[in-house]
C-alpha cells in the first residue's frame, strides 16, 4: 500500500505471597489441567508514599526464548523503577519485559524480578497475572478443539512451517494468521524522523493484542536495516536493527507471530506508475534491486534463522508489469531478475531472494507476493521460486480499487493457488472509512480457512491511509471497527 504523506530506603519489612505453584506430585488428569505458569508477590518493604516489591514467576508450559508479565494495580500504585527487566505501565496495567540476558524461561524454570513503587493509601496486592498472555495460576483446559484449524492468539508464538497447503505449528494443527500490519519503519527513518509513527511500547502492542489479531506484519526499509550512509546513523543499522529485534519480542510475547517485509527498497524508477523519482528507498520500487536486496535478506535471515516463529515477506508490492506491456516478460522478471523491460536498475528476482535466504540456513516460512502490486497471482504457480525448506507461501493485497476485487477473480485465480500452498492476504483494505469490502473479503477467506491482515495500524486518515485506528489505545476507526470485530468473532 502507498502511503500518506508524513514529513535510602527505610523500610517496615512486610512480605505476603499472592500465590504459589503446589508441591505436590500431580496425577496425569490433574498434570493435563495444570497451570501454565504461577507467580509470587511479595512486598519487602513498605513507607507512608511508596514500596518495594518482588515478583517470581515459574513457567510450566513449553520452554520460552522471552517473556513479559502483566498484571494490574488496583489502588492507583505507580510503578517508578525497576531491575531484572523492562518495567513499563499503562494507567493501571503493568508489564515486566525480559532483558537480553534472562529472556530464556525453560519450561520448570522460574525468574525472578523487582521493583519501587509509590502509592497514597491501599496497596492491595494484585492478583491476575500473565505470561506471554496466558493467565498464571489458572487450570488450562485440556479439551481437544472440535475444529483442528486454531486460529492462535493466546500464550506464545507458535513455530510456523507449511505443510501442503497450510501453515501448521510444531504439533502439526494448522494455524491461521489473522491480524494487522503496523506501518512506519519503513519510511519514518529514511524521511529522518524516527524510526516508528508512533508508540511500539508492550501497552501499544497489548492493545493490538486485544483486538485478538494472532499476527503483526512490520514493514521495513532496506536502507536503513543496512545502515546505509544516507541514512541518520541513530536510525541506521545496528540501531534499527536492535529497535526491530525489541519490536519482534514484543510482538512474540503477546502470542502473535511477527511478519518481516521489505517495503521500500534502493533503485531509479520513472517509468510508468513511478512513486518517486528517487534512486534511495523512499517509496515503492517496481521489483527488489539486486545491488541491495539480497544483502538484506542476508542479514534479516542470519538474525532470524534460529526463530520459526518469524515469517519472511520478500516483498512488498511487486510490479514490474507497469513497467512493459509484456506480461510474460513482468513474470520472468519477477521470478528470475537481472535486466528487465522498463527498469533501470538490475533487478533481483524472487528466487535470487528465497537463495539469499536458504543460504544462511534459515528455514523460516517465506511469502512471496506476485504481480500488479501483489494483487495478480494468475501465474504465480508457474513462475513459484525453488524453496530447498519447502517453506514457500503466496502473498496477495486487496483494495477496493484494485483490479482483482471480486468474488470471480478469487474463485478463478486464487482458489488455484490456495489449493496448493497457503495463501496469506498480506493487506486487506478500503478507502471508505467503511468495511464493507473487507467483510467480503473475510467471508471468502474465512470459507477456505485462509489468512489476511488488516491495512494498516496508524493513526492516519482512514480514506487515504487507509487506517485501523484513531489512537494508539486499539481505538477503532469506522474502517478498523470491521476487523476489530470480526477478528474477535472469528478468534474468540
Amino acid at each position: 500500500m502507498r502511503h500518506p504523506p508524513r514529513h535510602a530506603l527505610q523500610a517496615t519489612l512486610l512480605a505476603f505471597v499472592v500465590s504459589a505453584a503446589t508441591l505436590a506430585p500431580l496425577s496425569d488428569a490433574a498434570a493435563a489441567a495444570a497451570p501454565a505458569c504461577s507467580v509470587e508477590y511479595s512486598v519487602t518493604g513498605q513507607w507512608d508514599s511508596g514500596f518495594q516489591a518482588a515478583v517470581r514467576v515459574t513457567n510450566h508450559g513449553a520452554a520460552k526464548d522471552s517473556w513479559s508479565l502483566s498484571f494490574a494495580f488496583a489502588d492507583g500504585q505507580k510503578v517508578t523503577q525497576g531491575w531484572s527487566a523492562k518495567w513499563s505501565q499503562s494507567a493501571a496495567a503493568v508489564t515486566a519485559t525480559n532483558e537480553s540476558w534472562n529472556g530464556a524461561l525453560p519450561s520448570g524454570g522460574s525468574v525472578s524480578a523487582g521493583f519501587i513503587g509509590s502509592r497514597s493509601g491501599a496497596n492491595t496486592a494484585p492478583t491476575a497475572f500473565k505470561l506471554n498472555g496466558v493467565t498464571c495460576d489458572e487450570d488450562t483446559d485440556p479439551t481437544d478443539p472440535t475444529d483442528p484449524t486454531d486460529p492462535g492468539g493466546d500464550g506464545e508464538a507458535p513455530a510456523l512451517k507449511v505443510s501442503g497447503n497450510k501453515l501448521v505449528d510444531a504439533s502439526g494443527t494448522t494455524r491461521r494468521i489473522l491480524g494487522v500490519n503496523r506501518s512506519g519503519a519503513e519510511f519514518m527513518c529514511v524521511q529522518g524522523y524516527g524510526i516508528f509513527d508512533g508508540p511500539v511500547d508492550d501497552a501499544a502492542v497489548a492493545a493490538i493484542a486485544d483486538w485478538k489479531s494472532n499476527a503483526v506484519r512490520i514493514p521495513l526499509n532496506e536502507e536503513c536495516w543496512l545502515g546505509l550512509d544516507n541514512i541518520k546513523p541513530e536510525y541506521a543499522g545496528a540501531n534499527y536493527r536492535s529497535a526491530i529485534k525489541e519490536l519482534v519480542t514484543k510482538v512474540k510475547a503477546h502470542g502473535m507471530t511477527p511478519i518481516l517485509e521489505m517495503h521500500w527498497s534502493y533503485g531509479q524508477y520513472t517509468g510508468n506508475s513511478a512513486g518517486c523519482g528517487d534512486i534511495h528507498a523512499t517509496c515503492q520500487k517496481p521489483m527488489p534491486d539486486a545491488r541491495y536486496a539480497p544483502s538484506f535478506w542476508s542479514s534479516v535471515a542470519s538474525s532470524y534463522k534460529d526463530d520459526p516463529t518469524v515469517v519472511f515477506d520478500l516483498f512488498n508490492e511487486p510490479y514490474p508489469d507497469r513497467a512493459t506491456s509484456s506480461i510474460s516478460d513482468a513474470w520472468a522478471c519477477w521470478k528470475d531478475g537481472g535486466t528487465c523491460p522498463g527498469i533501470g536498475y538490475e533487478v533481483a528476482g524472487m528466487q535470487d531472494l528465497v537463495d539469499s535466504v536458504r543460504a544462511t540456513g534459515a528455514e523460516n516460512v517465506i511469502l512471496a507476493g506476485g504481480l500488479a502490486y501483489s494483487n495478480d497471482l494468475g501465474q504465480w504457480l508457474a513462475h513459484r521460486p525453488s524453496d530447498p525448506a519447502g517453506n514457500l507461501a503466496a502473498a496477495w493485497h486487496v483494495y477496493n480499487f484494485n483490479t482483482c476485487a471480486s468474488e470471480s477473480c478469487w474463485d478463478s485465480t486464487l482458489a488455484p493457488v490456495a489449493a496448493q500452498v497457503p495463501l496469506v492476504a498480506g493487506e486487506i483494505g478500503e478507502n471508505t472509512c467503511s468495511h464493507g469490502f473487507i467483510d467480503r473479503v473475510m467471508k471468502w477467506f474465512d470459507d477456505r480457512k485462509l489468512s489476511y491482515l488488516g491495512w494498516t495500524w496508524n493513526t492516519w486518515d482512514c480514506s487515504s491511509g487507509p487506517s485501523l485506528i484513531s489512537s494508539y489505545d486499539g481505538t477503532p476507526t469506522a474502517f478498523g471497527a470491521g476487523l476489530r470485530d470480526h477478528l474477535r468473532s472469528v478468534n474468540g
